[in-house]
C-alpha cells in the first residue's frame, strides 16, 4: 500500500472517516442505556448547589459567618450551572441535565423577578445615597455627579471633609446636616437632625425629619461597619451584626410613618445579619429596579450592598448612577409619598 495512503488514514487498509461519522457516534451515545448511569457525579453536584440555593438559611453563621458569605454572593451560584451543562452533554448525561433543573428552579425563584424591568413612571419624591470614599480626589465632581440625579434628598457616607461637599451642593440644596461621617442634603426643609447611635463608637448613623409638600418623611442615614473575608477567620462581620441590630431598633421606634433608610449597609437584603433592618423596610432596587443593581465595587459591581429602603411609601423605580471617583456606584430611587 502506498506511504501516503497509510499516513493519511492511519491505519493499514482502512479508508478516512467519514464526514459527519463522529457527530453521529456522539448523538449515537445518547441512545445507549449509559446515559442514565455516566455524569452520576456531576448530577450530585447538580443536586448540592440546588439544596444550597434552596437552603442557604439553613446554613450555620457560627463558623466565619458561612452563612452571610453564601448569601452575600448568592446570585453568583447561577454561574455554575453553565459549567455543570458542559459537564453534563461532554458526559452525555441524561441523569445530570435532570438533576440540573433543581439549581434553574431554584435560582429563578430566588432571583428570576429581578430579571425584568420594574420600573414605572410616576412619584413625587426622589432620593439618592453614595458611599464618596474617604480618599475621593474630587469631592466637587463627586457631589455634583450624584445632584444631577435631580434627587430631592441626597445621602453621602464616608465623609472626611463634608466642608467640600457642603460647598459643592449648596446651590442645588439650600437644608443639610452632617453627623460625623454621614450627611443629608434636602430641597426641602429639615427638622430633628440628630446623630443615631449604631454601637461604633462615633457617629457614622443620622435620622433627620424632611418637610416635604406631601408631609413629614423620617430620613435614615447610615453607614455600617465593613466586613471581611479572612482566610483564617471566614466573614467578620460581628461588629456590623451589631450595628444593623441598634439600627433596626431605632428605626422600629419611629414614630413618623413615612420612613426612608439610605446608605451603605455592607450588606445585601439576602443577608440574614441584616434582618433587624430589612424585615422592617421594602428595598426600592427589588420592588422598582432594572436587574440586580449592583453597586459594589465600581470597577466591577458583584454586589449591592448600598441600599435605599421605604417604609410607608411606594417605590417607582430604582437605578444605579453613573461612576464617580468613588469605589461605589450612587443608587436612586423614585417613590411615591
Amino acid at each position: 500500500m502506498p506511504q501516503a495512503y497509510m499516513e493519511e488514514t492511519g491505519r493499514e487498509g482502512v479508508g478516512p472517516e467519514p464526514v459527519g461519522s463522529g457527530a453521529r457516534h456522539f448523538l449515537s451515545q445518547w441512545k445507549s442505556p449509559g446515559i442514565w448511569r455516566r455524569g452520576v457525579v456531576v448530577a450530585a453536584l447538580a443536586v448540592l448547589l440546588g439544596l444550597l440555593m434552596l437552603l442557604h438559611a439553613d446554613l450555620p453563621n457560627r463558623v466565619g459567618n458561612l452563612g452571610s458569605l453564601t448569601e452575600t454572593f448568592l446570585p453568583w451560584l447561577g454561574l455554575l450551572v453553565p459549567v455543570l451543562l458542559v459537564l453534563a452533554v461532554l458526559r452525555r448525561s441524561a441523569t445530570a441535565l435532570i438533576a440540573l433543573l433543581l439549581p434553574v428552579i431554584a435560582w429563578a425563584n430566588l432571583f428570576g423577578g429581578l430579571l425584568s424591568d420594574k420600573s414605572g413612571k410616576g412619584g413625587n419624591f426622589t432620593v439618592a445615597t453614595h458611599n464618596v470614599n474617604a480618599e475621593n480626589p474630587d469631592p466637587a465632581a463627586t457631589a455634583r455627579a450624584v445632584a444631577a440625579s435631580g434627587a430631592d434628598v441626597v445621602a453621602l457616607e464616608e465623609l472626611t471633609s463634608p466642608e467640600r461637599y457642603e460647598r459643592a451642593l449648596a446651590d442645588t440644596y439650600k437644608y443639610h446636616s452632617v453627623q460625623g461621617t454621614v450627611g443629608v442634603w434636602s430641597k426641602y426643609p429639615l427638622t430633628d437632625a440628630k446623630p443615631v447611635d449604631i454601637q461604633m463608637g462615633w457617629t457614622r448613623a443620622l435620622r433627620a425629619t424632611v418637610q416635604t409638600p406631601q408631609g413629614p418623611v423620617a430620613v435614615y442615614v447610615a453607614h455600617l461597619p465593613s466586613v471581611r473575608v479572612k482566610f483564617n477567620a471566614g466573614f467578620t462581620a460581628g461588629q456590623r451584626d451589631n450595628s444593623a441590630a441598634a439600627l433596626g431598633r431605632a428605626i422600629a421606634r419611629e414614630p413618623v410613618r413615612k420612613v426612608v433608610l439610605l446608605g451603605d449597609l455592607n450588606g445585601t437584603m439576602n443577608d440574614r445579619s441584616l434582618a433587624p433592618v430589612t424585615s422592617q423596610l421594602r428595598s426600592a432596587q427589588g420592588a422598582a429596579g432594572d436587574g440586580f443593581g449592583f453597586s459594589w465595587p465600581a470597577s466591577f459591581p458583584m454586589a449591592r450592598i448600598d441600599q435605599i429602603m421605604v417604609r410607608g411609601m411606594d417605590p417607582v423605580s430604582a437605578w444605579t448612577l453613573p461612576a464617580t471617583p468613588s469605589d461605589h456606584l450612587p443608587v436612586a430611587a423614585r417613590v411615591k409619598v
